[in-house]
């Protein structure tokens, strides 16, 4: 059994399609969350724009800057992990070209990302290929596109329809050619999720793609009950909510009726 301290690279992720080994990616956003999970055993740590939503309060990741994405990449690398950070590259940080994009993912890496991802299909070959150009790894992401959500009308299941289906293909190929060393395949259909991963070399990480693909991804938030309307392919595997609840209103209890803070958390001058 391999140790934990053993650094996860993109070669090793790689190697784990090869061996049929699931791949494991949690998102973190900050120290904390990053070294816990990290503890947990996960093979990749994705820097989410979903941080946009589950720690900002947005609507939707379309508002998450580049800014935010560097701030919460530093945080996260921070934390030293052994698992392979992987930092999002968030809405128009790469769509207006190959410059922009290569000097977008510059940023990202500089502040501790050892890999980026992106959104989109074919149309964005060639800016794949820049930013693999100037040294850095890119994973893709297909299906559904939460920055694509307007064009797609809305978050919605993709690849019911056989032009769909076609162009997911299609998409998940041209991306493959072009370098990416793993695709994220969002909400499509299992049997399309399945039909992608058997005809790429490369790994595919499903959130909400069924069970077929080479690795499964969550929302950290989604996993730990932190979100008020998780999506409807999210997995809860705990309920901290109700634990904060309960700890802060203990604590408000306490001080109100005088029991916090009590002799072993406070100092006099005779200590």
């Amino acid at each position: 059994m391999k140790l934990l301290t053993e650094k996860i690279t993109v070669k090793k992720l790689l190697r784990k399609k090869a061996s049929g080994e699931k791949i494991t990616m949690v998102t973190a956003y900050d120290t904390p969350f990053a070294r816990l999970v990290d503890e947990a055993g996960v093979d990749s740590i994705l820097v989410g724009d979903s941080a946009g939503m589950v720690v900002w309060g947005m609507e939707n990741t379309l508002s998450v800057t580049l800014d935010m994405m560097i701030e919460h990449t530093k945080a996260v690398a921070r934390a030293k992990p052994r698992a392979l950070v992987v930092a999002d590259m968030p809405f128009m940080s790469y769509e207006l070209g190959t410059a922009t994009a290569m000097k977008s993912a510059a940023e990202l890496v500089k502040a501790g990302a050892e890999a980026v991802k992106l959104e989109g299909g074919e149309e964005f070959a060639e800016e794949i290929r820049g930013i693999i150009r100037a040294g850095i790894p890119v994973m893709g992401h297909i299906g559904l596109t939460p920055q694509r959500y307007l064009r797609l009308g809305g978050y919605r299941l993709v690849g019911k329809k056989s032009n769909e289906q076609e162009a997911l293909l299609r998409d998940a190929l041209a991306l493959q050619e072009a370098g990416v060393f793993a695709i994220i395949l969002e909400f499509v259909v299992a049997e399309v999720a399945k039909k992608v991963t058997e005809k790429l070399a490369i790994p595919t990480i499903c959130i909400g793609s069924g069970p077929y693909c080479d690795g499964q991804v969550l929302v950290l938030h989604d996993m730990l009950g932190l979100t008020l309307n998780p999506p409807p392919f999210a997995k809860r595997y705990a309920d901290l909510s109700s634990i904060v609840v309960s700890a802060v209103r203990r604590f408000v209890n306490e001080v109100k009726g005088r029991g916090f803070p009590s002799r072993e958390h406070y100092f006099t001058l005779e200590e």
